[in-house]
């Protein structure tokens, strides 16, 4: 087999940040075409490798190619007994490395398998690659579940929770600050706003075991004209991450409930960004298989992540990867061999076997 950790850092070694992926999809298409059993197809710079065996059911793993930018000392990968460092490593190269590995050994697999391997996820998700793929090649996604290969330590993390971002924007009328009383303080007025997003008790949800934990947090506030005027504008931009069982409008309504007893005429709520979060799908029998590989024990996903794409088309999905999500993005990323190995000798077996265990 295969040496994972030493195939992952040759990945590492490729630079790939978002919008740059080109070289890592040159490597990865022209190593999947030399496998006589896929059918490959290449849809800008992602690519789709799919196996054609006449299986009763279809796995698809999905990874993605992109990094964030790399720093002055982890652009190249190091190796120092069974750890890994490098941009890249933990978030998702291993992941990929695995992907690779799994469709150059498949044999006579109890499933079909998809692997998919989209660019540009580290950035706008208006931009991102598997976006693309569900927009212009629905076909080459279908399958009956998808892992996506995302960091979890070698963990089950289901479904994932939604999240909306709102912009409030609350009026007042300028005067000079000596005459303060002439006027009224628009960013005074956020107060009650501020207060209420501190003392909100969010729900935690139990789902199909995983329980989840919303949150509703200011991240953004502007106001102000000059050092002598009083404010008449002043605006708070919210997040909301709301569990998998609301939908994006009925987590809208909620938000709006919450803030519209601290709004008068002419003040606004905007949304300027909603994404529906995914359920956990676990009953499926290809994923209980998974989670019974794996120990029983199953995360919730409280950031969102790509499985809500594929929850969205019908396709339950799971976040299941070998590097630590607590260290990606950071200058120290690193991804150790045992959770590496253990996530393949798990996925390994359920492409083997099904949900035969």
């Amino acid at each position: 087999m295969t040496d994972l950790l030493a195939r992952t850092a040759e990945l590492v070694d490729i630079a790939s940040p978002s919008r740059d992926e080109a070289a890592i999809v040159e490597v990865i298409e022209a190593e999947l075409r030399a496998i006589p059993q896929l059918v490959v197809d290449r849809v800008g710079d992602n690519v789709v490798a799919r196996t054609e065996f006449g299986r009763a059911q279809r796995i698809v793993f999905a990874g993605h190619a992109d990094t964030v930018p790399a720093t002055a000392h982890n652009a190249a990968a190091s190796i120092d007994g069974d750890r890994l460092c490098g941009v890249g490593s933990s978030d998702m190269k291993g992941g990929l490395a695995i992907m690779l590995e799994l469709a150059r050994t498949l044999d006579d697999p109890a499933v079909d398998c998809t692997f998919v391997f989209y660019a540009r996820e580290e950035i706008s998700s208006a931009e991102s690659g598997l976006g693309e793929l569900f927009e212009r090649r629905p076909d080459l996604l279908v399958g009956d579940v998808a892992i996506l290969g995302e960091p979890t330590d070698a963990l089950i993390e289901a479904g994932c929770q939604g999240t909306l971002r709102v912009v409030v924007t609350l009026h007042g009328a300028r005067a000079h600050t000596a005459r303060a009383w002439m006027g009224r303080n628009a960013v005074h007025r956020l107060g009650q706003v501020l207060a209420a997003l501190d003392a909100y008790e969010p729900r935690r949800p139990v789902i199909d075991g995983c329980q989840f934990h919303e949150a509703l947090q200011a991240v953004e506030i502007r106001g102000g004209v000059a050092g002598n005027v009083v404010p008449d504008l002043a605006t708070v931009t919210i997040n909301h991450r709301f569990a998998p069982d609301r939908s994006g409008a009925e987590a809208e309504a909620h938000v709006r409930a919450l803030l519209t007893p601290f709004l008068e005429d002419g003040d606004t709520i905007e949304l300027t960004e909603c994404s529906a979060g995914a359920l956990p799908g676990l009953t499926h029998p290809l994923l209980a298989s998974l989670v019974a590989r794996s120990g029983g024990k199953v995360l919730a996903k409280l950031g969102w992540t790509d499985v809500a794409r594929f929850a969205s088309h019908g396709v339950p999905a799971v976040n299941f990867g070998p590097g630590d999500n607590a260290v990606a993005h950071t200058a120290g990323e690193y991804l150790d061999r045992a959770p590496l190995e253990r996530t393949w000798s798990i996925l390994r077996a359920l492409v083997d076997e099904g949900t035969s265990h």
